[in-house]
């Protein structure tokens, strides 16, 4: 529709503006958007409510009625602020330089512009040059929140862990627990996630015990309290309620300081090196620790922080949600997913030079998907990189007793040598690394504990930080009790340290044994490769899709992976996560699966599946 004079009535004062206009309807089905470009200096975003009052968003300062400049505007420049829907975290076509403005091109086309303000405010309807009303009556109310209304940037996340496949998962798990019998398989195996007590992996006996007597303390009065319960669990369940009162109350929000206090001595027991417990902040699971770092961190869209490719879609999710910009560096399949430091420092200059604020580089090791693990001198290299150009290492090591070859070098440890080593070099770099009880042998997923330690970060950035994780109160007391009992459990000579290496060491081996296995049977799958499994919980094979498959991905809107992943599902009930979901290079598909389910079963159906899959579409 176009106007040739529109009177705005604003804050008391009456604007005569010549333009002409597209609009658009609100979402929420409450009136229109209209955006206005000045041709000159100026313009505006309108939404035009019967509420009462006029809304006027400036993207510059509105001058005087005096100055007022005439506006003109084409339905080319029409916008809506929608945002796009999720895409692929990785593509080697995008381009990852900064995106400052966030609005859309989206343009929905209306008959008629609905100027209305509600005449209860005492506000004049706006009126065409001609003197006529153009008021039109609001449609009814609907939502306040929609899809188009909501947080734009959480609707761009993508999480693919817990995404279609494992919805379409758990639909089926419902079938079968409602008697269906027409499924060509009689139970679902969730091989998408790092789940270890979901599958048969039981929980350290010791750790279970503290847990209980923390959580009832009555227990210990009991006389028979040392019949049921070892002494060193008596022990350690006192000293942490004499240090905690009741787990049932909140405690200081980095954590409790004797449980920091803990960490810190198996750090150094680890690294050789002192660590500080006031540089140590308790965590609901390391993933919430992320959370809380980057939202730190992150300033806008200017923002970047570099992300392995293939990566842990927690990092890509939550810098969408920040609005901050992931920097995608690809690690290299051909040498079992190492690092090439070159390649990283090219890809650290390019972003400067496009105008990124690079703020951090996300480090996962041992890696998930991949499973690969950092020799020292990557590690060495990568701190070196950091130095230079000024950004810091967040060290994802939650895997780090997953190592079922080689050795897990830590940063901390790998840093404080440099920094011991070459005098004044290192000394600024910043470095916050990760753990949690979620994975190794202790597997306590549901428990949510964990810790992040920060090394060379800015006091007053400190202060930042603790003021964001005290809005949360405290990480949960119980976590943080578990995460205690990870980083100091028995010891030899203690009365529960034969039972709990027994427990360890039979995960451990379980783990092992199953990694192989699984890798094995990939060796002899046509059309598919894999690195050997040296740490973390996942394999990340390559797999060939017949041009045909891809053809039939493409008519459904699919990537080629997840449509293979989809196919395996229906076929077999395992659920994994096409490669898509992390990041891949282009050209290449993969899947991540865990090793965590018992038995052979699993890996059987796994085979059968993709030699129908290829027959079918060869």
């Amino acid at each position: 529709m176009s106007l040739s004079h529109l009177t705005i009535p604003l804050q008391s004062r009456v604007f005569s503006i010549p333009w002409n206009i597209s609009a658009s309807p609100c979402s929420h089905g409450r009136g229109v958007f209209i955006k206005i470009f000045c041709v000159s200096n100026y313009s505006v975003t309108t939404p035009l409510l019967s509420f009462r009052c006029l809304f006027v968003k400036l993207t510059h300062r509105m001058p005087p009625p005096s100055t007022m400049r005439s506006f003109s505007m084409t339905s080319s420049s029409t916008s809506v602020l929608t945002s796009p829907l999720a895409s692929p975290f990785y593509s080697p076509s995008r381009d990852y330089s900064p995106v400052v403005s966030s609005s859309s091109s989206s343009v929905r086309s209306v008959s008629s512009v609905a100027a209305a303000v509600s005449s209860s405010a005492g506000m004049p309807s706006p009126t065409l040059s001609n003197g006529t009303s153009s008021h039109v009556a609001s449609p009814p109310r609907r939502k306040a929140i929609t899809l188009d209304t909501m947080n734009q940037y959480l609707r761009r996340a993508d999480y693919a862990v817990r995404g279609r496949l494992a919805i379409r998962a758990e639909e089926l798990r419902e079938q079968l627990s409602n008697g269906d019998t027409s499924l060509p398989f009689d139970e679902i195996i969730n091989a998408n996630i790092g789940n270890p007590q979901a599958m048969d992996q039981k929980p350290i006996t010791f750790f279970r015990q503290v847990l209980s007597l923390v959580q009832y303390p009555q227990l210990l009065d009991n006389e028979f309290a040392d019949k049921i319960f070892p002494r060193d669990s008596l022990e350690r369940a006192r000293i942490l309620l004499n240090e905690i009162g009741s787990i049932g109350a909140y405690s200081q929000s980095q954590g409790v300081p004797y449980i920091r206090k803990s960490i810190a001595n198996f750090i150094e027991a680890r690294d050789g090196f002192s660590a500080d417990p006031n540089n140590i902040y308790l965590a609901g699971g390391a993933s919430s620790a992320v959370s809380s770092l980057l939202t730190t961190i992150c300033g806008g869209p200017e923002t970047g922080v570099m992300i392995p490719v293939p990566q842990y879609p927690l990092y890509s999710a939550t810098l969408t949600i920040a609005n901050a910009s992931p920097i995608p560096y690809l690690l290299d399949e051909t040498t079992g997913w190492g690092t090439d430091t070159k390649y990283i420092a090219s890809v650290v200059k390019n972003s400067i030079a496009k105008g990124v604020d690079l703020k951090a580089m996300v480090v996962i090791n041992p890696c998930n998907p991949t499973g690969s693990c950092l020799s020292r001198d990557e590690i060495k290299d990568i701190i070196t990189l950091a130095a230079e150009y000024t950004f810091m290492i967040i060290a994802d090591e939650v895997y780090q007793t997953n190592i079922y070859e080689g050795e897990f070098h830590s940063f901390k440890k790998v840093l404080r040598e440099l920094q011991r080593d070459f005098a004044g070099k290192f000394d600024d770099v910043e470095l916050a690394s990760l753990h949690s009880t979620s994975k190794g042998m202790v597997g306590e997923c549901g428990q949510r504990g964990g810790y992040i330690e920060l090394i060379g970060i800015d006091e007053q950035v400190l202060e930042q930080l603790y003021k964001l994780v005290s809005i949360s109160l405290c990480p949960a007391v119980s976590g943080q009790v578990l995460t205690e009992l990870m980083v100091n459990p028995p010891k030899p000579g203690d009365e529960s340290y034969p039972v709990y290496k027994a427990e360890y060491d039979a995960i451990y081996k379980a783990l092992k044994e199953r990694a192989f296995s699984l890798f094995n049977a990939f060796k002899e799958m046509e059309g598919v490769s894999c690195q050997e499994p040296k740490g973390a919980m996942y394999l990340f094979p390559t797999i060939s899709i017949p041009p045909k498959a891809i053809k039939e991905a493409q008519r459904r809107n699919e990537e080629p992976d997840q449509f293979y992943c989809l196919e395996l599902l229906e076929q077999t009930g395992v659920c994994v996560v096409p490669g898509s979901g992390f990041g891949q290079k282009d050209g290449t598909y993969h899947f991540r699966t865990t090793f965590l389910a018992p038995g052979e079963d699993y890996v059987r159906r796994i085979i059968a599946f993709h030699k129908e899959f290829l027959q079918k579409y060869s």
